[in-house]
């Protein structure tokens, strides 16, 4: 399974996991470290907190959720210089 994006997700601006495209899908997974923080909180109720990695075909519905589209989606794209393909 070759990586082909990671991003790097937080919750409240610490760092509480990695989310990575491949070659197959996707996958998830909890940093070790924030899990043993106090308080840890999980990034959706979908995605429980445990030291498994999860694995989709397709993007996960919560991420999935995030991704502006239409209007905002050209906002964005502007702000932050993206190219249509990103």
């Amino acid at each position: 399974m070759n990586t082909m994006r990671t991003a790097y997700v937080y919750v409240r601006n610490i760092f509480a996991g990695t989310l990575c495209e491949t070659d197959e899908g996707y996958s998830f997974s909890y940093d070790e470290k924030y899990m043993q923080t106090d308080g840890a909180s999980v990034v959706s109720l979908t995605l429980p907190l445990t030291q498994q990695t999860y694995y989709s075909k397709t993007l996960f519905s919560f991420f999935d959720g995030l991704i502006p589209e239409g209007w905002l989606l050209d906002v964005v794209r502007r702000n932050w210089k993206l190219m249509k393909t990103h």
